[in-house]
């Protein structure tokens, strides 16, 4: 983990409620895909957990959804002003894992986190599919990008405004390799229930600090209570038990 200070160069919206910003600055400790970094902002006691989307030598992209006080705050934030952040939090995901032709699933804001992960096994001459699950079409964003990497993308709609009808759980292939995903809990369950290979999910879960010490983002699993922040945000499909 490492505090560093970095600079805003873009900060534009995706729709109306979802954001992209890039900031410049240290980001040798990101080196993981899946990782996330913690933000402090002016004024807010609590960092705000964002994962990385993307990141290269001295950049790192993340996207964020307009959903209270913090990333409200964010996005009223312009090109030039610099936040604080902590980085290299998180364990990411495995790719060894992946085999030839890996299934990514993303949901809503659960998408971003899939795009370094899909750059990756692309460069690995992987077979990529990957499904974006969002509610309706408004909602729906990087569709484009994921395809430019060279990834067999297709998108699902609750309400069927765009793309297929339902949730991820309705647009699995024919055949898949291993899956990797990233999402709200309910659609977790539901892959873990549906799946028919071993996987990686990731969790969405609010942190307290974001790096281990107030175990208040716990979840439970075979060998005890993990931590998101710290054991996580990324579990293994065969080490988490789900409560009712």
């Amino acid at each position: 983990m490492k505090q560093s200070i970095f600079e805003i160069l873009e900060n534009k919206p995706l729709n109306q409620n979802v954001y992209k910003m890039i900031l410049k600055g240290d980001t040798s400790d990101i080196t993981a895909c899946g990782q996330f970094i913690n933000i402090q902002l002016e004024g807010l006691y609590l960092r705000r957990p964002i994962s990385v989307c993307d990141a290269d030598t001295n950049t790192v992209t993340i996207i964020y959804k307009v959903v209270g006080k913090g990333t409200e705050q964010m996005a009223k934030m312009t090109t030039g002003e610099t936040l604080d952040v902590l980085t290299g939090l998180g364990n990411g995901y495995d790719l060894s894992l992946a085999g030839d032709k890996p299934l990514l699933l993303g949901g809503g804001v659960g998408v971003p986190p899939l795009y370094m992960l899909a750059k990756k096994l692309i460069e690995q001459g992987k077979a990529v599919t990957v499904i974006l699950g969002f509610n309706t079409k408004d909602e729906v964003f990087y569709e484009d990008e994921f395809k430019a990497l060279g990834c067999d993308v297709a998108v699902t709609t609750v309400d069927g405004s765009y793309g297929v009808k339902g949730f991820v759980t309705d647009a699995y292939p024919q055949e898949y390799s291993y899956f990797y995903t990233c999402g709200p809990e309910p659609m977790l369950k539901a892959i873990y229930k549906t799946s028919v290979t071993s996987g990686q999910m990731s969790f969405e879960e609010r942190m307290g600090c974001g790096f281990g010490a107030c175990m208040g983002c716990s979840c439970k699993t075979i060998a005890g209570y993990k931590r998101i922040c710290k054991d996580g945000p990324v579990m293994l499909k065969e080490e988490i038990l789900w409560e009712d």
